[in-house]
């Protein structure tokens, strides 16, 4: 399937155009319980509606709804990830998932890595950042638009890690789950940053723009 599946949580947006900027026509929406909240600003009508309601109310719209009971195993946000791969997307972007509630940020993350397994291809954006997971044997690089780039290990041991034109290069070096030393790199101005894995799995957060 070539649509890309857009799953909008309740999370804070600070900067509606920039995430709006995101959004391209024909996205499959899919809108989490409060992430209705952000309809109006984002100017869009949800596909789909997901949640079990304990932090927004059913709006009961003509749209395809599916309600979940509050007491279950996975979070709206991942049951919608879910009914997305089951619905046959490859192709996510996760918005409105980062916040204010860290084990519900932490969950999301590592939602990435979930769909990772699946052979899905995915992205969370918010105001600050992109976040992406590298796996073995795909190369990913990063524009000197990015002030900073990060990457942290969150499944074990990541080996045969390589960082080339950037300001801290890497080569063929292993970063552990519990000492994270890949942080707040730079592009060397004018170039691409190229990073690849030999084994294991990095998470890649691209840094938007500096605090």
């Amino acid at each position: 399937m070539d649509k890309r599946c857009v799953i909008i949580g309740g999370a804070d947006i600070a900067d509606y155009g920039h995430i709006r900027g995101y959004l391209n026509d024909g996205d499959y929406l899919i809108c989490c319980d409060s992430g209705l909240k952000h309809r109006a600003e984002l100017g869009i009508e949800p596909d789909l509606i997901i949640g079990d309601f304990d932090s927004y109310d059913n709006p009961h719209a003509d749209i395809e709804t599916i309600t979940l009971p509050v007491a279950k195993d996975d979070t709206d946000t991942m049951y919608a990830i879910k009914e997305g791969v089951r619905r046959g997307f490859t192709d996510f972007l996760l918005l409105g998932v980062l916040g204010n509630r860290f084990d519900h940020s932490l969950v999301n993350l590592y939602a990435l890595f979930w769909l990772d397994d699946k052979g899905c291809t995915a992205l969370a954006a918010d105001d600050y950042s992109e976040l992406s997971v590298i796996h073995e044997g795909n190369t990913a690089y990063v524009d000197d638009c990015y002030p900073y780039f990060s990457l942290l290990s969150m499944t074990g041991t990541a080996r045969g890690v390589t960082i080339h034109n950037a300001k801290f290069e890497l080569e063929d070096a292993e970063i552990t789950a519990s000492y994270q030393y890949a942080t707040s790199n730079e592009v060397i101005p004018g170039m691409k940053a190229e990073i690849s894995v030999r084994e294991g799995r990095l998470l890649l957060a691209k840094i938007l723009r500096k605090l």
